[in-house]
């Protein structure tokens, strides 16, 4: 086995690598914006606290959106299900966007995309420098699930979980 080792004076390509072999869930985060529905496909979202309920989830301080998620006051993640790669696209720079997608907005005023695996309605709770990306930390104010399987993403690429693979 081949081990590529990184040093923070090292190879960026080689952290990024690295950081490739953790497979994460994938996720849309929206936000009502200021001239209407917005989306911002994000794989960096995790649990931080069960008691209060709250989530956190990182933009880029490069995105051309930056300044509208990083500022929201109230948003919703969405978790995608395996068959939702066309969401992928859909909410990337360039993307359509919303544009012939069903939604509705909730109490807070936010977009939510019908279908989601799961979805977390938040307020904004906490903001934290990162680096190269904010952490927004928000409080739950409602979660929704169903059945299925999450789109994945690992060292690159869109997958799916197999279950006792």
């Amino acid at each position: 086995m081949t081990e590529m080792v990184f040093t923070p004076e090292g190879n960026a390509r080689a952290f990024r690598d690295a950081l490739g072999r953790f497979a994460t869930g994938v996720t849309v985060v929206t936000i009502a914006g200021p001239e209407g529905a917005m989306g911002f496909t994000a794989n960096s979202f995790a649990a931080v606290s069960l008691d209060p309920a709250l989530v956190l989830w990182s933009p880029a301080k490069s995105s051309t959106r930056f300044a509208h998620f990083a500022g929201a006051q109230h948003y919703a993640i969405h978790v995608l299900d395996q068959d939702h790669a066309d969401w992928l696209t859909r909410f990337n720079r360039g993307g359509q966007g919303f544009h012939g997608l069903s939604h509705e907005i909730n109490p807070e005023g936010v977009p939510v995309i019908h279908g989601a695996l799961a979805r977390f309605d938040c307020v904004q709770h906490a903001t934290h420098e990162g680096g190269d990306h904010l952490i927004v930390v928000g409080r739950v104010l409602r979660a929704a699930h169903r059945e299925g399987a999450p789109l994945v993403f690992s060292q690159g690429q869109y997958g799916r979980f197999v279950p006792g693979a």
